[in-house]
């Protein structure tokens, strides 16, 4: 059970003036729901909190750094899956961690939600701007992060939310919000500032949850049905009716052929 909730004052990320303008009309989501392409609008409500969490153990934390090293081979940039089933037989305080979420969120008004979302164990070196409403549209991700603090944020520049990564912060968004994991304060993802030597990894727990349920589709302002149906079988995020581009370094909407100014970051 957790000692303490509470809520996470966030700065202003600063709006791109093209992201402002249509992220209340012209920006949806399209996804599948069995054999019916749906759309849906992009939740603008980023909801953010921190939660007292042990510290993982010490030969825990040492494994996770040997399979990033060794297996994942982060890259700056790099967002990929470590093992929960491994991971679980290291760590006596897994279920501790899953019920200071689910205390969270159920000051949410989502009391038993976890309990229907897929659960994973995910490792980071920063994140470039992204969405994830190609593979997840149905959905909205809720994060708990297990990592110290190493001066850094998760920017959400459409939504104008930083919110401060350190251990017990939680996240629940939507999967077509755009966001980036940078340093503190920041308004680009640099690549360098994740140079090898300096230890910026971070380790969290992330469920998938489905908006199907209203009450998680409330919570962040998404109205599910108000885009008109069209032809397109395209998942995603779409923007002024094609696929929405974004700058991986500043987050920003690209329209049709906009050159990219950052698409030779690696």
């Amino acid at each position: 059970m957790a000692d303490r909730l509470a809520v996470e004052p966030s700065k202003p990320a600063g709006r791109s003036p093209v992201a402002g303008q249509d992220a209340s009309g012209r920006l949806v989501v399209r996804f599948h729901d069995g054999e019916t392409m749906r759309g849906r609008s992009v939740g603008g409500i980023v909801r953010s909190g921190v939660v007292d969490v042990p510290a993982p153990p010490t030969r825990l934390v040492a494994d996770w750094t040997r399979e990033i090293a060794t297996n994942l081979r982060l890259e700056p940039g790099d967002v990929e899956p470590l093992s929960l089933p491994r991971a679980r037989m290291r760590w006596p305080d897994f279920r501790r961690c899953v019920q200071a979420a689910s205390d969270w969120m159920g000051t949410l008004g989502l009391p038993d939600v976890l309990a229907t979302g897929e659960i994973a164990l995910m490792a980071c070196r920063g994140a470039r701007h992204h969405h994830d409403a190609a593979q997840y549209g149905g959905s909205v991700f809720c994060n708990l992060f297990l990592s110290e603090d190493r001066g850094l944020e998760v920017r959400f520049p459409m939504a104008g939310r930083r919110i401060a990564l350190t251990r017990g912060t939680m996240l629940l968004f939507d999967t077509g919000q755009p966001h980036a994991v940078v340093p503190r304060g920041a308004d680009r993802f640099d690549a360098t500032d994740f140079a090898s030597g300096r230890d910026r990894d971070q380790v969290f727990l992330t469920w998938e949850l489905p908006i199907g349920d209203p009450r998680v589709a409330e919570v962040l302002g998404i109205v599910v049905d108000d885009v008109p149906p069209t032809g397109i079988e395209e998942e995603g995020l779409w923007w002024d009716g094609a696929p929405a581009r974004l700058c991986p370094a500043s987050g920003r909407l690209l329209r049709g052929r906009d050159p990219d100014p950052d698409q030779a970051i690696t």
